[in-house]
């Protein structure tokens, strides 16, 4: 691979097995960013963060004084119940040139008869089955100028933003820059895969640089505009109404392992003063709104506060499994997680399967057949993944919904079951990930009806053999001694 440690190319980034791998067993300084991305980060998860683009700007023993400096204006988001308890508490302050109260009112956008919020049966525009659904890589489109939110597509969910109960799944297809431009989803919190492409975020927090093979989330009513240096771009989306993502809880692996909190990375500030016409486009219930404002919306100098934007390197995760026999369960691949009303089960999991050794003994290596509670949406951002029923190429997208029964063709089987396995790296050069829910999702009519919506293929599992009945004769043998009280 060259120097692995002055890595630029970020498909460089795609080949490593883990990150582990760039800091060259000490021999270099070790980087906490891939080396093209251009800005500075706060580490941690949750962290009561403070940053200030000019020092001295925000009040110290207080949050609202009398006059801020410079004249500033000091604005709070508050995204819990004020009375929330204190370790739950999520708000920041904001110290800005002009607070985004300052707008000329709000008007109504057209429906986008590709996005989806209400996922009840009862709509009409939804649809539900128990069959195993993918679909092909959703085109970007070349014809017209696409940006992050007209290029917005749902593909499955359940339940609806104004219930504050639920989930969607998105895809974004774009090809242009929001110039002038800026997008607030007032339902949820939204977790952003890219694909293809980075993605260049600019939110009121500071600057984001978000290649593939990273995560950005981006909470519920901060405003962001997506800019696309490397040309078009494509990702998946999960959004959450009703929760907040979080580290899943590590019981007995201990204090380490899985994400750790230190590797998630929140901007620093950054402002921008621009003068000109700024349109702000809301997304509220499913619907998009949008309101006007003739200053930038990126003019915040400093601010302090837990409720922030933040990413996440997919290659920084430490996997675990296990060093004997027998797989662990899959919530041992779980980045982030979000609780539901249920306290047994959560309303998301966002999980990968990422670069890893697989040295079980006497154990069946692939994904055992079976069925279980969750609905389950996968995706590849790059590299091949063989635990799929077909052809799965990177940009795709694959669905099963609750105790639906899954596994591989006997062909697969057959060869885990005969040859005991050596101690391999599996998933090298690849990250897949999945969107996991207790709530059974209907499928959109966007993707219901995509030409790029295919079914698995049933036919893969007609040769199952039914090996029990050529024991046939050992089988009778051993039950006639048993009836007979003989020791089998």
């Amino acid at each position: 691979m060259g120097s692995i440690g002055k890595l630029s190319n970020p498909k460089e980034y795609q080949k490593i097995f883990h990150w582990a791998e760039t800091q060259k067993d000490g021999e270099i300084p070790s980087f906490p960013t891939r080396r093209n991305d251009p800005y500075e980060y706060q580490a941690g998860f949750g962290n009561a963060f403070v940053s200030e683009a000019v020092p001295g700007t925000i009040p110290q023993g207080q949050n609202n004084p009398r006059k801020v400096r410079f004249g500033l204006y000091a604005e709070q988001i508050t995204a819990t119940a004020f009375v929330a308890p204190r370790q739950t508490n999520k708000k920041a302050w904001l110290y800005r040139a002009r607070p985004a109260v300052a707008h000329q009112g709000f008007t109504n956008l057209p429906d986008n008869p590709d996005t989806e919020a209400t996922f009840l049966p009862l709509n009409p525009r939804v649809h539900i089955s128990p069959t195993q659904l993918a679909w092909h890589p959703f085109e970007i489109p070349s014809t017209e100028q696409v940006d992050f939110v007209s290029g917005l597509k749902t593909v499955a969910g359940s339940g609806d933003p104004t219930l504050r109960e639920g989930l969607a799944t998105h895809v974004y297809a774009a090809n242009t820059s929001m110039s002038q431009k800026a997008f607030v989803n007032s339902d949820g919190e939204m977790l952003i895969v890219p694909q293809q492409g980075a993605i260049d975020i600019q939110t009121e927090f500071g600057p984001l640089f978000v290649q593939p093979g990273e995560i950005f989330v981006i909470p519920r009513g901060i405003r962001f505009r997506v800019q696309l240096p490397d040309g078009p771009s494509r990702g998946y989306i999960l959004e959450i109404w009703g929760s907040f993502y979080e580290l899943p809880e590590l019981g007995p692996l201990g204090a380490n392992g899985l994400a750790n909190v230190r590797d998630f990375l929140a901007p620093v500030a950054k402002y921008e003063i621009l003068q000109g016409s700024w349109e702000i486009v809301y997304k509220l219930g499913g619907k998009f709104f949008a309101c006007t404002q003739n200053h930038s919306p990126f003019d915040v100098v400093a601010w302090h506060g837990n409720y922030v934007p933040y990413k996440y390197d997919l290659t920084k995760f430490v996997n675990v499994g296990s060093i004997s026999v027998d797989h662990i369960d899959p919530s041992i691949f779980c980045v982030l997680t979000a609780k539901s009303r249920d306290l047994t089960a959560p309303l998301a999991d966002f999980l990968i399967f990422s670069p890893r050794w697989d040295v079980a003994s006497h154990t069946y290596r692939p994904p055992y057949y079976h069925r279980n509670a969750a609905s389950e949406l996968m995706g590849l951002i790059y590299g091949e993944y063989g635990g799929r029923s077909d052809a799965f190429k990177p940009g795709s997208i694959s669905f099963e919904c609750g105790m639906v029964p899954h596994g591989v063709a006997y062909e697969e089987f057959k060869a885990a079951s005969e040859a005991p396995p050596p101690e391999i790296r599996i998933s090298e050069a690849s990250v897949a990930f999945m969107f996991e829910s207790s709530r059974a999702f209907t499928i959109t009519d966007y993707a219901w009806n995509s030409e790029k919506r295919h079914e698995h293929e049933p036919a893969m599992w007609d040769d199952l053999v039914d090996n029990f009945s050529m024991h046939k004769d050992e089988v009778e043998e051993l039950l006639a001694k048993k009836a007979n009280g003989l020791r089998i």
